[in-house]
């Protein structure tokens, strides 16, 4: 299983929004550049993880976008299977009806088992995980900084 660049950088953009959440609502442009990542990606991104309720808009001068809700809320299989859909390995395991073996077939039960663990790891997973490990990274990275020219 390969997650595409949907669920990637929709990850990296609510971490941007989660690390700037005390700045009030950030445009995308900001989060665009800071993340190199296009600007118009970035506006189709957002809006799956508009409807599922993780980012809220504000228009005008001093408008953008924030974490609806706290960042200690929100899961990670919350932001990527609406940006990746269906995180199943295999499609009979969903659907079994796809294939003539499924109540018969071992590998099916092996599928399922996986596809079981990565979305248990994806709920346990936090933007609030995240958030802590980017800032004790930049933490580092700043007491220790390279002068070399």
């Amino acid at each position: 299983m390969k997650l595409s660049t949907r669920s990637r950088y929709g990850v990296r953009l609510m971490l941007a929004l989660g690390v700037k959440s005390n700045q009030g609502p950030i445009f995308l442009k900001d989060i665009a550049r800071s993340e190199e990542i296009s600007e118009k990606y970035l506006s189709q991104i957002i809006i799956p993880l508009k409807a599922k309720g993780l980012v809220s808009t504000f228009r005008g001068a001093h408008g953008g976008y924030i974490l609806a809700r706290r960042a200690s809320e929100i899961r990670l299989r919350e932001i990527v299977e609406p940006l990746e859909g269906d995180l199943c390995l295999v499609d009979c395991v969903t659907l079994p009806e796809v294939c003539d073996r499924a109540t018969d077939c071992v590998t099916r039960d092996i599928w399922s088992e996986m596809s079981a663990l990565i979305l248990k790891f994806l709920d346990n997973v936090t933007l609030e995980d995240l958030i802590k490990k980017y800032k004790k990274q930049h933490k580092k990275a700043s007491q220790n900084p390279d002068f070399s020219i």
